[in-house]
């Protein structure tokens, strides 16, 4: 789609999908200190249904936006093994349509460590992906789609904390949840991801975008850590919570599989970022009044 000069006159408007969800929401909340030259605009389902195509189309048209950050999605696991054609029609069908219209322009699109079979670990961006649920491939054949553009970038990202709209978006308000309902929970300590903070995914996704960055990055914390040493590192801080967490092995889920090992190298983005993205327990140290 050709850009009229008139847009040209006017900021540039970045496309936020997905804006209420916990990533979504830091990138709106902190574009206006990371990304001050862009005009954003938050799009939620108020707005309009992603999947209605011919609104997508008729608002791109009009709004003309510079740049698309894709980040609206089923995320979790079980609910896409539930219900798979919604979650192909969502993760993938909608991305297609969204970078299709994004040809000429930045387009973003968010992905996660979840795309491995976590049987090595420490994955680099040129890993075999191999995924082990309906989730994890709904985002490797959005990723396929998106890269056959080459100007277009994939941020691979693992579990991020934070504070939600909604409350229960970011898997430490999950984690608190679950242990205020009074109920101890088991922690694997044999699954591995590399947590981080979601407003450190926002400052490197932000630089990435006005870097006009393309390819894959994987985003996440600068450290390896189990469900159970993450679980313990957070309720260190709540001291309300008296409910046990408890050690178990992840062998031993009833639910869809799980791939142990997940963690993932940063190491290349890491060299483009003006500032290193952190390890999740230093990160931690330094905000003491996060996440209580």
């Amino acid at each position: 789609m050709e850009i009229s000069p008139s847009a040209l006159l006017t900021e540039p408007i970045a496309w936020i999908t997905g804006a209420n969800g916990l990533i979504g929401n830091y990138l709106v909340q902190t574009a206006p200190q990371l990304a001050p030259r862009w005009r954003v605009r938050a799009l939620t389902r108020a707005d309009f249904d992603l999947l209605d195509f011919a609104a997508v189309e008729r608002e791109f048209k009009k709004d003309q936006p510079h740049l698309i950050i894709h980040c609206a999605a089923i995320t979790a696991v079980s609910d896409a093994q539930k219900n798979p054609a919604l979650a192909r029609r969502v993760n993938v069908e909608v991305t297609k349509f969204l970078a299709d219209l994004a040809t000429k322009i930045p387009f973003v699109f968010f992905s996660t460590d979840l795309v491995f079979d976590g049987r090595k670990g420490n994955y680099t961006e040129m890993d075999m992906v191999n995924p082990l649920h309906i989730y994890g491939e709904t985002k490797v054949a959005a990723e396929e789609i998106v890269l056959k553009n080459p100007h277009h970038l994939v941020i691979r990202t693992s579990l991020n904390a934070g504070k939600s709209l909604s409350g229960n978006r970011a898997f430490n308000e999950q984690l608190r949840r679950s242990l205020q309902s009074g109920q101890g929970m088991t922690l694997f300590t044999d699954e591995f991801r590399n947590p981080i903070p979601a407003e450190e995914t926002a400052r490197a996704v932000w630089e990435l975008a006005q870097k006009n960055c393309n390819g894959i990055y994987h985003v996440a914390g600068a450290e390896k850590l189990s469900r159970y040493e993450i679980g313990k590192l957070l309720v260190s801080r709540w001291p309300e919570v008296t409910a046990e967490i408890k050690l178990g092995s992840a062998k031993d889920f009833p639910g869809p599989p799980r791939a142990l090992d997940t963690s993932l190298d940063i190491s290349k983005v890491q060299k483009i970022l003006s500032q290193p993205l952190p390890k999740f327990s230093s990160w931690l140290a330094a905000h003491p009044n996060d996440f209580v």
